[in-house]
């Protein structure tokens, strides 16, 4: 099974799992598609957005464990 950590980019965390985008996208995390997303971890992207990484990533190891 795949995890995601916080230390992840966030292409690389789409690439695990596509279904994981309306999860950031419901998280108010909108630049799935920008440039950012291609250099920044999840944790940088979380902090910018002003968000709790450990929520965020239990939500998406959640959706990742049900797979």
């Amino acid at each position: 099974m795949a995890k995601v950590t916080k230390d992840m980019i966030i292409a690389d965390i789409i690439a695990v799992d596509q279904g994981i985008i309306p999860i950031l996208l419901e998280a108010g995390m909108h630049c799935v598609g920008c440039p950012s997303a291609q250099g920044e971890t999840l944790e940088e992207a979380a902090f910018v957005h002003g968000m709790d990484i450990d929520d965020l990533m239990g939500k998406i190891n959640a959706h990742l464990e049900g797979k």
